[in-house]
């Protein structure tokens, strides 16, 4: 989302998305004219007119589980959005039986939350495995 026209988000998927993801982005891109979204996340840079780049991880239920906002010069992180949102479902799936650690991968050990792990995380968490 950000505050360019739809026009604006055609062309950026036609002539740079599409060349940087195989068939551009494969979900629709908002527009934010006026910033009226971004002012209620805070992103809304009002002496700019623009919402300054950031990313939000919202659940099914419409909690905002993550962000991060970042200045124009120092880009996003792809990578790392895919593996949070992918943690995030796996411990929306195992109803917070599991839980995710730092640089969780998918098909790698979770930890069980729970009194009995409180101090003890160095020994159940192996971030080589």
């Amino acid at each position: 989302m950000s505050v360019d026209s739809r026009f604006v988000h055609k062309i950026w998927q036609e002539e740079e998305l599409s060349k940087m993801v195989e068939g551009g982005v494969p979900y629709p891109m908002l527009s934010d004219g006026g910033g009226k979204i971004g002012r209620l996340y805070g992103v809304y840079d009002e002496a700019a007119g623009v919402n300054i780049r950031g990313r939000f991880i919202i659940d099914p239920d419409g909690v905002v589980q993550a962000m991060e906002i970042l200045t124009p010069p120092v880009g996003r992180n792809f990578d790392e959005l895919t593996r949070q949102i992918q943690a995030f479902q796996h411990v929306r799936k195992s109803k917070g039986s599991e839980v995710c650690p730092a640089g969780w991968q998918p098909g790698k050990p979770t930890l069980k939350p729970g009194p009995s792990l409180v101090g003890k995380v160095w020994k159940e968490w192996k971030p080589d495995m």
